[in-house]
């Protein structure tokens, strides 16, 4: 079963939440947060994207990034632009995006349910990524990104929850300049912290990661690390936490859109020798406007400044619960066999572009010459990711986008 518990939220004072509430770190290049951040010295990116404040000539994954990500972290404490809590506490975090709510319990979860296979996982992770995480919650001592939990959802918990909303104030409400609106309410009541404890305890036998793999795992590594290397000097007290920053969401109220792909170089084939390759598995169709799949097994593609649609043929994939996933058809029948990536989450030459940016991201990357061909997916179904964790396996990587997106900055947990 599901084990969850309150923390000591680091967060932001009521009147500072808008501005220091940002995009998650890794929704953003280093350029785009900088932006992002021009004029607001209260942007939790000066924590998340520290390298914004330093020269463009900086490595990101240098130690003077994660360094100065620790100094601002403790100014804005210092500052009092955050503070700590003064006990423990879960939080209801309600995300309101073109009319369609969802919401959420924010909790730290054990790090052994992580490690046993009770949070469940359906994707590898990358490798540097993961060392950047580490190296950022390490240095700073902070989990500043969120991990996005799943689980099927359970109608008293639902109860306490709406009960919560309906009848206390939120701690923060306010609407971000994208137009997605975030409230959040503080649950202190200890009686209502333990029954929520109890039914994850009793009721929810596992969750699922929905998005952040890469933080989930990170959190893991950085407890193990920590635990066996030998205490520094004045450090021998400090407990190093058991638990990782989450936000569990019950499947009832989940969207995932789609998350598409782009592609350097066309493998050292020609665009029309690339076409007809891909016309043994597929029916291919000139397409008149950019092209956002309907149906699954239908794929948008674009190269040389037009959309085809792509159907793939019957008995060119299989059925079981990975093999008939349109991100496997794609990443078996096109980019390993014709495209020559064979590996995801470490071949440079690929790269994961989320729904939320629009099939006009696709055309400006792939127009400008930084890319050479772009796919766009019909997107897995929560039934789907629930399906392929349960039985054990794995999806390609980056199969799923989730939106709204949780910001950072507004619940932070300090490890140590």
């Amino acid at each position: 079963m599901a084990k969850i518990s309150p923390f000591e939220a680091v967060r932001p004072q009521p009147q500072l939440a808008k501005q220091v509430a940002s995009k998650p770190y890794d929704v953003l290049n280093s350029a785009e947060a900088k932006l992002e951040a021009v004029g607001n010295a209260y942007s939790f990116l000066h924590i998340t994207k520290s390298e914004i404040g330093l020269p463009e000539t900086t490595d990101t994954h240098s130690a003077e990034v994660y360094e100065l990500a620790l100094n601002n972290l403790t100014a804005f404490m210092q500052r009092d632009v955050l503070f700590k809590e003064s006990k423990p506490c879960y939080y209801i975090y309600q995300l309101i995006m073109e009319g369609r709510a969802q919401t959420g319990l924010v909790c730290v979860s054990s790090i052994d349910d992580y490690n046993n296979g009770i949070i469940k996982k359906h994707e590898f992770t990358r490798p540097e990524k993961e060392l950047d995480r580490i190296n950022h919650i390490k240095t700073t001592g902070a989990q500043t990104g969120n991990v996005f939990l799943a689980y099927r959802h359970q109608d008293d918990l639902d109860t306490i929850i709406d009960k919560w909303k309906t009848t206390k104030n939120p701690v923060y409400d306010f609407t971000a300049e994208d137009g997605i609106q975030h409230t959040v309410w503080a649950v202190s009541d200890e009686t209502t912290i333990d029954q929520i404890t109890h039914l994850f305890a009793t009721q929810v036998p596992c969750t699922y990661i929905a998005d952040g793999h890469h933080r989930a795992a990170s959190a893991a590594k950085v407890k193990l690390s920590l635990s066996e290397s030998a205490p520094k000097p004045g450090d021998e007290e400090k407990k190093i936490s058991d638990y990782f920053l989450t936000t569990l969401f019950p499947s009832n109220q989940l969207q995932i859109m789609d998350y598409n792909r782009v592609v350097k170089d066309l493998n050292g084939q020609t665009a029309e020798a690339l076409i007809a390759a891909l016309a043994n598995h597929f029916d291919i169709t000139l397409q008149e406007a950019a092209f956002k799949p309907k149906t699954l097994h239908s794929f948008g593609m674009y190269l040389n400044k037009k959309w085809y649609q792509l159907i793939a043929k019957e008995g060119t994939y299989t059925t079981d619960p990975i093999g008939v996933l349109d991100v496997t058809i794609l990443s078996n029948n096109i980019l390993a066999k014709h495209l020559g990536i064979q590996d995801q989450r470490t071949d440079k030459r690929i790269d994961f572009v989320g729904g939320i940016r629009g099939l006009a991201e696709l055309e400006k990357r792939v127009d400008s010459g930084e890319m050479a061909i772009a796919f766009s997916l019909y997107p897995v179904t929560i039934e789907q990711l629930f399906n392929i964790a349960d039985a054990g396996e794995v999806m390609p990587p980056k199969s799923t986008w989730f939106e709204p997106k949780l910001r950072d900055g507004l619940l932070t947990h300090l490890i140590y």
